[in-house]
């Protein structure tokens, strides 16, 4: 009896030291480095192009071995190479560092936010022939929007929001199949809106925002083939009729064409149901307001500052909206504002 017994103790035992050393190794797996030598040498090179010893202070080797577990930065789980890098909100001095491109998988890149980001976009970047997300926004770069961003073929979003681009914008951007997504706000973008923006080949047609600009002349019919989810072209100095953007099997969520040069009779204009938000102020738009609008689900209208006539129509959300969304046209009346003389 004393025999088996000791033979299920050292039985045990001998299970015990097996799962122990099992667990070991699971943690020891589980605690090996991630990150691509080849990739973490990469981003110690762009830490040092940034030129500033205290930004991207967590990218330091000696503190977190393993890069994938660094700031900024994201590692694909499957083949642990670094696919995102994301810088923002710094007070860094420099250009855009060209060793960004030794990344080789990088899909999504990002500087935001970082106000002393100076110089051009460079060639080189479309090197990275994985892209599909590029924002540079809120910096100082400037320069023209180049005409080579259309070889980035897979992309998908492409922010150069609130910068100090200039000239035209590229016509080849219409060129990117993939593109859901055009932010071009708050520059100083000249010229027209290329007539091969009508091209865009995605469906649904990408969320186009080219706000805050000094882009002149008609928007081009060509954009009537379109169903823009968003549309943003306000504040730029555009002229012309834009009701063709208006007809019932558009898929229109939100449209602003505020603070233009716009006229058009608005009375003629059929909305599609999907519009939820529509700014048409400091515009040349005359007529009245068409009957169609109260059966729309609108969460946000401003007609202001134009030369519109007649009643309010009643029903919908329309009598909800503030009076500014309506005041300052040439004879329009009844609730928000003052009752229509008889």
């Amino acid at each position: 009896m004393m025999v088996k017994i000791q033979s299920s103790i050292c039985f045990s035992i001998f299970i015990f030291i097996i799962l122990l050393l099992s667990d070991q190794s699971i943690w020891a797996v589980s605690g090996a480095i991630r990150c691509h030598p080849q990739d973490m040498k990469v981003l110690l090179k762009i830490k040092n192009d940034l030129g500033n010893p205290y930004v991207l202070t967590c990218w330091n080797p000696q503190i977190v071995k393993d890069c994938c577990d660094w700031c900024s930065i994201y590692c694909d789980l499957e083949t642990n190479r670094i696919t995102g890098l994301f810088i923002s909100n710094s007070n860094l001095s420099a250009q855009i560092p060209l060793s960004v491109v030794d990344l080789p998988y990088l899909d999504n890149l990002r500087f935001h936010k970082l106000p002393n980001l100076i110089g051009n976009i460079p060639h080189i970047i479309t090197n990275l022939t994985h892209l599909k997300y590029l924002d540079i926004s809120w910096t100082n770069i400037s320069g023209p929007i180049p005409d080579f961003l259309s070889q980035l073929n897979n992309l998908n979003d492409l922010d150069l929001s609130f910068n100090n681009l200039t000239g035209t914008i590229p016509s080849s951007l219409s060129e990117l199949s993939n593109l859901t997504y055009l932010n071009l706000h708050g520059n100083k973008l000249t010229g027209s809106i290329p007539d091969s923006f009508g091209n865009f080949k995605g469906n649904p047609s990408p969320y186009l925002i080219l706000s805050h600009n000094q882009l002149t002349g008609n928007v081009p019919k060509s954009l009537a083939d379109l169903k823009f989810p968003v549309l943003d072209l306000s504040r730029n100095n555009l002229q012309g009729d834009i009701s063709f953007f208006f007809a019932p099997d558009k898929d229109l969520q939100s449209h602003d064409f505020s603070r233009n040069m716009f006229e058009f009779d608005l009375s003629k204009v059929v909305f599609p149901n999907t519009l939820t938000s529509l700014d048409l102020n400091h515009n040349k738009i005359y007529g009245s307001l068409p009957q169609g609008l109260t059966s729309l689900n609108l969460e946000y209208l401003n007609v202001s500052y134009n030369r519109l006539c007649g009643e309010i129509p009643v029903g919908g959300n329309l009598q909800t909206f503030e009076t500014t969304s309506y005041f300052h046209n040439r004879c329009l009346c009844g609730a928000p504002l003052p009752p229509c003389k008889l």
